[in-house]
């Protein structure tokens, strides 16, 4: 089954999307910062037969724009309406991870008539964080950039499938193998998230919820736990032995926690 290549442009920037599976409830996957659509690929392997999937470079990521002039959360939030509306998918399941997450969250809330359901994969509300755009740069920076092959930067990234998925959203160039995004882009990006929290947004989601938690991953447990008090009915669960990247390490358990939640949100 393979994957129908598509490119959008909205507010002259290039989304570059991708759309496989059946007539199933479609389901909108969103990457995290630094990642492109491709990082889902194993999970929309597992979708794909049951739904019709889509996935997304998100602007400055990928072979999207590459430095798109507006990287506000309002701009990423329009993206995904965007998408939705080129492919006429009518409610979907949005499932966002990390920063993906925080992406379909606030499109949940400013849209609830567009949007199906809603998983996030350790992906939360977030708080005030002055230094979060050093900090995310400095980790930028470590990269030891480029990398003399996939196989190094897989190395780097921490081997096996975490390293792999990585890896393979590199490009290749004359010198080495590069990452497909500008740093500067990606830290401007940031810019919301690091001011305040998005506890209003949050509690304004109607839809269906599912929080994916790893057993050691970024979401602190006092925000889980304000998230819940927030929105009781949201369904959270843990997914054993894994860190941040859940859909990358064990996709099969991921795919294990979503098909109940999105079951129920198809009837």
């Amino acid at each position: 089954m393979p994957w129908r290549e598509h490119l959008l442009v909205r507010d002259d920037t290039r989304i570059a999307c991708r759309e496989r599976g059946g007539p199933g409830q479609p389901v909108l996957l969103l990457h995290g910062l630094a990642g492109y659509g491709g990082e889902w690929d194993a999970l929309a392997e597992l979708l794909a037969p049951s739904h019709r999937v889509v996935t997304v470079d998100q602007r400055g990521h990928g072979a999207s724009e590459r430095h798109p002039h507006d990287v506000s959360r309002a701009a990423y939030i329009a993206d995904v309406i965007a998408v939705i509306d080129h492919f006429a998918l009518d409610r979907p399941v949005l499932v966002g991870q990390s920063m993906g997450g925080h992406t379909a969250m606030l499109t949940a809330a400013a849209h609830p008539g567009r949007i199906g359901a809603l998983a996030l994969v350790e992906a939360g509300c977030g708080g005030p964080n002055p230094g979060l755009p050093a900090h995310i740069g400095n980790w930028l920076d470590s990269w030891p950039v480029p990398f003399p092959s996939p196989d190094a930067a897989a190395t780097f990234f921490g081997g096996g499938s975490l390293g792999a998925g990585w890896a393979a959203g590199l490009e290749q160039r004359a010198d080495g193998w590069w990452p497909r995004f500008d740093r500067d882009v990606l830290v401007r990006s940031l810019a919301e998230n690091a001011q305040r929290s998005f506890h209003d947004a949050w509690a304004r989601v109607t839809c269906p919820t599912l929080l994916v938690l790893a057993r050691s991953g970024f979401l602190r447990a006092d925000e889980v736990t304000e998230m819940l008090r927030l929105r009781p009915e949201t369904r959270a669960v843990s997914i054993p032995g894994t860190g941040h990247d859940v859909h990358l390490e064990a996709p099969e358990a991921l795919y294990g926690a979503l098909s109940g939640f999105l079951a129920e949100a198809a009837r």
